[in-house]
């Protein structure tokens, strides 16, 4: 059995936090985008990738953020 040095389990976490840090940041870009285009009647969901197919805020908005985080890394 191998064992896993301590600087890789470092580097786990840390891809971690930022990964929630992005998407949280995302997150509430995103919902303020959604929430002025629902606000107004503007039909905000095409202009998000995967957005398009949900019929819920909050699922358009999270489908969304996960579109674009895949395409940036």
């Amino acid at each position: 059995m191998t064992h896993t040095p301590q600087y890789t389990d470092k580097q786990f976490k840390d891809a971690s936090v930022s990964f929630w840090l992005v998407f949280s940041l995302g997150f509430v870009l995103i919902l303020t985008i959604a929430l002025v285009g629902t606000l107004t009647g503007m039909p905000w969901r095409t202009w998000l990738p995967g957005a398009e197919s949900c019929k819920s805020v909050f699922g358009g908005v999270q489908a969304a953020v996960y579109s674009i985080m895949s395409q940036t890394s």
